[in-house]
């Protein structure tokens, strides 16, 4: 019992900083995971991770001028994200170019952009704090943020709920029956956003489209309804999580790519054994055969 609880309970139970750490990733995979679903479903998944690297002008600017504070970098990120989305959008829209393209385009300049601001003021270490983020540093004002913008996040789905599936399916149908398809789209494009940069604070613009996207990922080889496969997404990013810090404390190990490796660890074996995976559609195909 001693090394169990040696190995998974004291590191939590014995330093404030892990459970800082714990409390915040948990928060940020009740808010991104079921938003890193609506992403899959809508085929967004690389638009997704372009949004995550546009943000990091605007965090870079906040660094620029308040060094590593939290709020400046927080709502500078939100400005570029929101900029970024609207930008490549009007793109495809009044242009030729596809959104994906138009997307790469600007999260690549918003990229460059952003690495050239924090080299101008900071070192190689403030570089890397920007880029994979810090989870095991954050304090009590970075989990208000992202507690906030988690209640911001379920209060969102809760009323959208029904428009955000449906504008899955088929977005025209949902346009000609309601006035509600464009508003819809753009509420969502900014829960998007809104949660990259929570997630900024913890794992950094590379890193923080991971905890939205592989536990997404994986639950869809387990379910094919959008309400299990929201929460089935949660309880992946929620172990690993867990894991994650684990792994990072006894491994010594970077935190923020110890959470996202424990995640891909999850969506490979769903893609073996899951009930939608390799190896059941095998055997079913090899009964089928049988038959």
């Amino acid at each position: 019992m001693d090394t169990l609880y040696g190995l998974f309970i004291a590191p939590f139970a014995d330093f404030g900083f892990m459970q800082r750490a714990l409390i915040g990733s948990l928060m940020l995979s009740l808010g991104a995971c079921p938003i890193g679903v609506f992403l899959m479903l809508r085929r967004m998944s690389l638009s997704g991770d372009a949004m995550a690297h546009a943000i990091l002008p605007g965090a870079a600017a906040g660094f620029l001028f308040y060094g590593l504070e939290i709020l400046p970098m927080t709502i500078g990120g939100l400005i570029a994200g929101v900029i970024v989305a609207l930008g490549a959008g009007a793109v495809s829209r009044f242009t030729i170019q596809r959104e994906d393209a138009s997307m790469a385009a600007f999260y690549l300049i918003s990229l460059a952009i952003g690495v050239l601001m924090v080299s101008i003021r900071g070192s190689s270490v403030d570089l890397m704090h920007v880029l994979f983020g810090t989870v095991l540093a954050l304090n009590d004002e970075a989990l208000t943020l992202i507690g906030g913008i988690v209640a911001v996040t379920l209060v969102s789905l809760a009323i959208f709920w029904r428009a955000l599936v449906a504008e899955c399916l088929d977005p025209l149908f949902l346009r000609s029956v309601s006035r509600l398809g464009s508003p819809v789209h753009f509420i969502f494009l900014g829960l998007v956003v809104l949660n990259l940069v929570g997630g900024f604070q913890a794992l950094g613009t590379l890193l923080s489209v991971g905890l939205m996207m592989l536990p997404a990922a994986a639950a869809r080889f387990w379910t094919v309804r959008v309400e299990p496969m929201c929460v089935l997404a949660v309880l992946i990013g929620f172990a690993s999580c867990v894991a994650g810090l684990l792994l990072s404390y006894h491994a010594s190990l970077p935190s923020g790519p110890a959470i996202i490796l424990s995640a891909g660890v999850v969506y490979f074996a769903s893609i073996l054994f899951g009930t939608r995976g390799i190896l059941r559609a095998r055997i079913i195909h090899h009964r089928h055969r049988t038959a």
